[in-house]
């Protein structure tokens, strides 16, 4: 017994957490193992000691892994970050753990994965990406994840569900040849293509549940696969690959749709005009409609043109890739192509691309530049205010090319604010129109619509008994001239009267085939 005290207390103090003079402050260290989790830390710790090969962080603030911060880390073969704020891995950020077996990243913020971001792990078997942000994984995502070797095999495992997946590109799981486990459930993945699937020649575990899946043409492999083999894959649970589209199919499971019914519409395309002539320096806007099923992708390209003394190949890298706005990317159903500041190089022709699983149409479209810059000319005289509607700005004529350049969606909403303001003028007009009607059927006091008027031809009203009426009744004064009829009806008779007339207040009865010009 007195041999075994000494041991048993050596025991106890190796288990229990030891502050050694490397340990980071509220952390726990033990022989090989860190924890520094909960602590809300916002970056990698310093001080852990270099032996240490299991490295606790989860539950922290940490938003970015700074260059470095795990170099003195070589020994490590377990990395837990999960829970925590991480928006993107830079490329190389685990260059210094060769020997990293699994790694955690569940939970985090991430929205895309960067080339090279995994550069250097060659042992890695495990690696947690659930619970992120991702909606894209590209081709060659997890190239630089080490190659099948015969002391090393590569990746084992890949957990990318619960994120926000809606594209798989074909060669976004090229390499992981070795790859026993995927799960892609709970994402928002509409397809998946064989060429997809076809590098994981190990694959023993698959999970694609919980997908809106898009069944259509381009899903016929994949019901197939599952039929012929794939189904040893997939467990009960797993097999249950719903529907979510088109409605018919909604709710139905991929295994019992018949082939007939995965159905394919191929795009067609529409540009108006085919041909435009632009001046240098313009700006220029062409819409490319694309109607299909599934909806089409769009891509804008310019044809390349061969010039004299040019290789062709060279001509070819003239010939870019546009899509909104000029950039090089592709839109869902319709796309435009913007062209800015335009200059002779923009000259030539282009096509409008669109593709689905059903297949692909494209229409050409010419831009001619006029080589002369346009000079500023004197502005116009303006119309009269009655050749244009009041509150309404010019807008562009229909036949006018920048109005055909404009979207069929832009030119739509164009109408309909048109039409809203016709209408809204039109009820402006009614409800001005029924107030007047309402005003003369009320019965006023008497004197109260009157026309008082100083006839300096004939009748004894004068300027000062108009005046007196006026003060007290509020009325204006007007005067008629009798030697101005407008009316060529003959001169009649009309007697002015200062004291009230038939059914009116007192004032002047015209007859009524005879008018005659009156002033203020």
């Amino acid at each position: 017994m007195a041999l075994r005290a000494p041991a048993l207390l050596l025991l106890l103090l190796l288990l229990l957490p030891l502050r050694a003079a490397g340990c980071p402050a509220a952390c726990r260290c033990y022989s090989a193992t860190v924890e520094c989790g909960a602590l809300r830390l916002r970056v990698v710790p310093l001080g852990i000691p270099p032996g240490t090969q299991t490295l606790f962080l989860q539950d922290n603030n940490i938003a970015r892994l700074e260059p470095g911060a795990l170099a003195p880390l070589a020994a490590l073969r377990r990395l837990y970050l999960h829970n925590n704020s991480l928006r993107a891995l830079e490329a190389g950020a685990f260059r210094a753990q060769p020997r990293l077996l699994e790694l955690a990243l569940t939970s985090n913020r991430l929205r895309g994965l960067r080339g090279g971001a995994f550069v250097g792990l060659a042992q890695l078997r495990v690696l947690y990406l659930a619970g992120n942000q991702l909606a894209r994984l590209l081709d060659f995502t997890f190239l630089h994840l080490p190659v099948k070797e015969r002391h090393a095999p590569n990746l084992g495992e890949l957990h990318l569900q619960e994120n926000s997946i809606e594209l798989l590109e074909d060669q976004a799981l090229a390499g992981l040849s070795s790859l026993a486990l995927l799960d892609l459930s709970r994402n928002q993945l509409g397809t998946i293509s064989r060429e997809a699937l076809q590098p994981l020649a190990s694959l023993q575990v698959l999970r694609l549940t919980e997908n809106p899946w898009r069944c259509d043409c381009a899903l016929h492999w994949l019901g197939a696969w599952i039929k012929e083999g794939g189904q040893r894959l997939l467990t009960s649970r797993d097999r249950k690959i719903m529907c979510a589209e088109p409605p018919r199919l909604a709710l139905q499971s991929l295994l019992d749709v018949s082939h007939s019914s995965l159905i394919c519409i191929p795009p067609s395309v529409h540009v108006q005009p085919l041909e435009l002539t632009a001046n240098l320096g313009e700006d220029l806007r062409v819409a490319c409609q694309a109607s299909g099923y599934p909806q089409p992708l769009v891509t804008w390209r310019k044809v390349p043109q061969p010039r004299e003394g040019r290789p062709r190949a060279q001509a070819q890298l003239e010939g870019g890739l546009l899509g909104l706005g000029g950039q090089s990317a592709s839109d869902t159903g319709s796309g435009m192509l913007f062209l800015s500041n335009i200059t002779l190089a923009h000259a030539g022709k282009y096509e409008c691309e669109a593709s689905n699983a059903g297949g692909a149409a494209r229409v050409p479209f010419r831009l001619l530049v006029n080589a002369s810059r346009q000079q500023p000319q004197q502005p116009a005289q303006p119309p009269p205010p009655a050749a244009r509607p009041a509150g309404r700005e010019p807008g562009p004529e229909a036949g006018s090319m920048a109005f055909r350049a404009l979207g069929l969606a832009t030119q739509t909403a164009i109408a309909a604010a048109i039409a809203l303001l016709a209408l809204t003028a039109l009820l402006l007009v009614a409800m001005i129109c029924r107030r007047r009607r309402r005003r003369k059927k009320a019965r006023g006091p008497p004197g109260e619509g009157a026309l008082f008027v100083n006839d300096y031809l004939d009748g004894p009203c004068t300027f000062a008994q108009l005046e007196e009426l006026r003060d007290e009744r509020g009325h204006e004064m007007f005067v008629i001239n009798r030697s101005k009829p407008l009316f060529a009806d003959g001169p009649a008779e009309a007697p002015a009267d200062c004291g009230p007339a038939e059914g009116a207040g007192p004032g002047l009865r015209v007859p009524p085939p005879v008018a005659y010009e009156i002033h203020c």
